[in-house]
C-alpha cells in the first residue's frame, strides 16, 4: 500500500458510519406514523351481564411493564442499564405472575397497561394472549398505545421494536370500545415519546345507561407540562361529556403523574429528585363531578419505583397508578397493593365500586 494514502483509510470508514446512519435515520422518519384517532376496536370474548346498581364490584389497574421488570431489572432510559427483560421464560413468568395477582381480587374488571404484543425487548412474546387465556369468559379489549421503529440504542442491545397495548378485561359484557389518540409531543421529541392512547369500552347498566371503562396510559418521557395537561384536559373533557349524558364513569391507569400529589414527599422524606414524569397530577383541572380516588384504606403505599437502580431502601418509589371515578359511582375501597414489585416496575391498584 502506498503509504501517502493511508489516511484515506479513516475517511471511508467515516463516510461509511456516516451512510448507514444516514440511512437509519431516514429509515426512523419514514416508518414513522400516529395511529388515527377514533378508531374501533374489536371486543373479544363471551361475557354477557350488564352492570347492577347496587352491587359492589372489584376493579384493578396494573401497568405490567412488559414482562421485563424483576426487583433486579433496571432501565436504561431511567438511567439503568437494561433494555431487554433477562430472558422470553422471565418475560412468561412475569406475565402469568402479574395475571394471578391481578385475579387474586377475584376482579370484575381489570385495566392492563403496557401489554406487549410483538416487541423486540420482550422476545416477541404475545403478552395480550397470555394474559386473555387467564381470564376465561371475560370479555377483553386491546388498544394497540404504541408501536415504533427499531430503535437501534443502547448499541450493546439495541432496544429494537416495540408494539404495547393497552388491554381491558371485563366480566361484563362490552357492547362497543374506541380509541382516542392523546396529545404528543412534535418535533423530534415525538420519537421518543411515542403513541399515546386511552381506550374507551362501554358496558350496558341494568337502568338503560352505560359504564364508562377508561383504560389510560399517559406521557412519560419528554413530556412538558403544557403537553401533561393538553392529555388530562383532553382525557377530563370526555369523561364529563359522559357524565352529562347520565352515564357512569370509571377511569383507571397509568396516569404518569403523582396521583395524589404529594406521595413524591410521604414516599421519599427530604427528597430533592425531580422528574417530569411525578409531577402532581394538577386537580385543578378534574370537572365537576368527578374525584380521585385516594382515600387508601390501608395506608400510602408507592405504585411505582424508579429503575436506575434495582429495587430496594433506596429506590425512588411515587403513586403514578390509580382510578378516577364519576360521583354516581360509590368508591367504597382503594389501596395500592404491596407486591414488592415483583413482576412488574409498578404495584396494581384495588378499587372497590357500586354504582348509585
Amino acid at each position: 500500500m502506498n503509504k501517502k494514502r493511508w489516511w484515506r483509510i479513516p475517511l471511508v470508514i467515516a463516510a461509511v458510519l456516516l451512510c448507514v446512519a444516514g440511512v437509519y435515520v431516514g429509515y426512523v422518519f419514514l416508518s414513522y406514523s400516529r395511529i388515527p384517532d377514533l378508531q374501533e376496536l374489536s371486543v373479544a370474548g363471551d361475557a354477557a351481564q350488564p352492570a347492577q346498581l347496587g352491587t359492589e364490584y372489584t376493579a384493578v389497574s396494573y401497568n405490567v411493564g412488559f414482562g421485563a421488570y424483576t426487583p433486579e431489572f433496571t432501565f436504561f432510559m431511567d438511567g439503568g442499564k437494561d433494555s431487554w427483560a433477562a430472558s422470553k421464560e422471565s418475560v412468561v413468568a412475569c406475565i402469568e405472575g402479574s395475571a394471578d395477582t391481578a385475579l387474586s381480587f377475584d376482579p370484575d374488571l381489570v385495566l392492563f397497561q403496557e401489554v406487549d404484543t410483538d416487541s423486540t425487548r420482550s422476545y416477541h412474546v404475545d403478552e395480550a394472549a397470555i394474559l386473555n387465556d387467564a381470564f376465561p369468559g371475560f370479555d377483553s379489549v386491546a388498544a394497540v398505545n404504541y408501536h415504533s421503529a427499531f430503535l437501534m440504542y443502547p448499541l450493546w442491545k439495541p432496544h429494537g421494536a416495540s408494539n404495547s397495548c393497552l388491554l381491558t378485561e371485563s366480566a361484563f359484557d362490552i357492547s362497543s370500545a374506541l380509541r382516542r389518540s392523546l396529545p404528543i409531543s412534535t418535533g423530534f421529541k415525538k420519537f421518543l415519546d411515542l403513541d399515546r392512547c386511552y381506550s374507551v369500552a362501554r358496558i350496558p347498566v341494568e337502568n338503560g345507561k352505560e359504564l364508562v371503562v377508561i383504560n389510560a396510559h399517559l406521557s412519560a418521557y419528554g413530556t412538558d407540562a403544557s403537553q401533561g395537561e393538553a392529555q388530562l384536559e383532553m382525557l377530563f373533557a370526555d369523561m364529563a361529556a359522559e357524565y352529562e349524558k347520565g352515564n357512569y364513569v370509571l377511569c383507571g391507569g397509568d396516569f404518569n403523574h403523582d396521583f395524589p400529589g404529594d406521595s413524591r414527599e410521604v414516599l421519599n422524606p427530604g427528597t430533592d429528585r425531580l422528574y417530569s414524569w411525578c409531577q402532581p397530577l394538577p386537580a385543578e383541572l378534574l370537572p365537576d363531578g368527578f374525584a380521585l380516588c385516594t382515600d387508601y384504606a390501608e395506608g400510602v403505599v408507592a405504585s411505582t419505583r424508579d429503575t436506575d437502580i434495582p429495587y430496594g431502601p433506596d429506590s425512588f418509589t411515587v403513586i403514578l397508578d390509580g382510578f378516577i371515578v364519576s360521583d354516581n359511582v360509590q368508591c367504597s375501597y382503594t389501596q395500592v397493593v404491596d407486591t414488592g414489585f415483583l413482576y412488574s416496575d409498578h404495584n396494581p391498584v384495588l378499587l372497590r365500586f357500586t354504582l348509585l
